[in-house]
């Protein structure tokens, strides 16, 4: 897993490439979190030849977002590079964290 953060300077975005290799061979992988309101289909992974899955997000500069993969739409996983872990009452769960 791994997170890259790109600021731009000519706008207050932050590119932020979300990477993960799961475990199993998984067939799709997405990103959700509050900055797409935990839709599973806004932010598909892209799934590359090492079976990696890969996606850029522009994100809000000063902010910070929960969020969690979703493999194969059953298992949500956190990202072990996430800048903080929140604990959300509503999943009984903590999410990763990323601040930008």
């Amino acid at each position: 897993m791994s997170i890259k953060k790109q600021y731009l300077k000519s706008k207050p975005i932050c590119k932020v490439t979300f990477a993960i290799t799961p475990e199993d061979d998984a067939s799709q992988v997405s990103v959700v979190g509050s900055f797409n309101k935990w839709n599973a289909e806004a932010n598909p992974l892209k799934k590359l030849k090492n079976g990696t899955f890969k996606g850029t997000i522009d994100l809000e500069k000063d902010n910070s977002y929960e969020f969690k993969y979703l493999i194969d739409e059953t298992v949500y996983t956190n990202d072990e590079e996430a800048d903080a872990l929140a604990w959300n009452d509503y999943a009984g769960a903590e999410n990763s964290v990323i601040t930008v």
